[in-house]
């Protein structure tokens, strides 16, 4: 297991024994027992069906083989092409009908991939760019963030709910005097506590993981440079478009490449995403590093251009690829 799994990890298991531990200091043993119950049986529920709920929620439509669009004919045929690349099975691919640009990924494990983007992203980048994007998303689906995130999700909601019945129950619990006032107090702890360690553990994830897709994805498309002018345009318009249905579902913005709820730029504790400018920083160093490999991106190509994407072959930067 790399650092990077070590450190999410033990992440994902703080977050479930400060699950278990707040069911405790509610009902005591037996509070501990249904808390550890109803983790396990959300966790079940959102293994299996996590990605369907998320491509639900933003209205994705699968492009299949005999799609009738040639240009998303041909974004599902280069997606593919990355995926043989990553030597992982071809996704199932969605498009996203938002103005906002932008990208995500889901599904358990490679096996059971998915990836969509906006048509947005797909009207305002050029071809290598979009590849660029959909090479993070596949990173992603084959390091197994999707499932991560989903478990991590689940978890902190599960926490947000015990919040809300520790506060009924400090408000309406029955028992002794000091069994009322011990419930409370715990209650009270819970209540408060409880949703802000979670989103903070929620957060520290989403930022490493995505520092990590970057180099997945430069790696896969072989173009670091390319991945980065895709950020930088995604960000700059992101921050003046809106997503609906991302601010209708607030609970899925770290999935995306750059959040959609915000345009803030700094990493901090309450950012689902590190900051863009970072992340381009340390693309623009592996290209450095591996400049013959990295072709500039040419604007001229407008979106969608008629540039053949980069026949370079795939560059080994020390990482899982290599």
């Amino acid at each position: 297991m790399t650092g990077n799994g070590l450190r999410t990890f033990a992440l994902l298991a703080a977050l479930t024994a400060f699950f278990v531990g707040c069911g405790a200091l509610i009902g005591g043993t037996q509070g501990a027992l249904i808390a550890f119950a109803l983790a396990a049986m959300m966790n079940v529920f959102a293994y299996w069906n996590a990605d369907k709920i998320v491509l639900r929620m933003h209205n994705a439509r699968e492009i299949t083989p005999d799609e009738a669009d040639p240009h998303l004919l041909r974004f599902g045929q280069d997606t593919a092409d990355l995926a043989q690349r990553a030597g992982m099975p071809a996704p199932r691919i969605y498009i996203i009908h938002s103005d906002q640009p932008n990208a995500f990924a889901t599904g358990r494990n490679p096996q059971n991939g998915a990836v969509a983007a906006t048509t947005g992203l797909l009207q305002m980048l050029n071809r290598e760019e979009v590849r660029g994007v959909m090479a993070h998303e596949l990173a992603h689906v084959r390091h197994r963030d999707t499932l991560t995130m989903t478990v991590t999700a689940t978890l902190a909601g599960a926490i947000g709910m015990l919040a809300n019945f520790a506060m009924f129950s400090a408000m309406f619990g029955g028992g002794s005097s000091s069994e009322r006032n011990g419930n409370a107090l715990g209650a009270i702890l819970v209540a408060f506590l409880a949703p802000m360690a979670a989103g903070l553990v929620q957060m520290a994830i989403s930022r490493t993981r995505e520092y990590e897709a970057d180099k997945g994805g430069a790696e896969i498309c072989g173009n670091p440079l390319a991945l980065a002018s895709a950020l930088e345009k995604i960000e700059q318009r992101a921050r003046g478009t809106i997503n609906e249905a991302a601010e209708r579902n607030p609970a899925t913005a770290h999935m995306f490449i750059i959040n959609p709820l915000n345009g803030l730029g700094k990493d901090n504790l309450f950012s689902t995403h590190p900051s863009t400018a970072n992340r381009i920083a340390r693309l623009h160093e592996m290209a450095r590093a591996f400049g013959d490999g990295a072709q500039p991106v040419n604007d001229d190509d407008g979106p969608w251009g008629s540039r053949r994407p980069s026949t370079q072959p795939k560059r080994d930067f020390g990482g899982p690829w290599g």
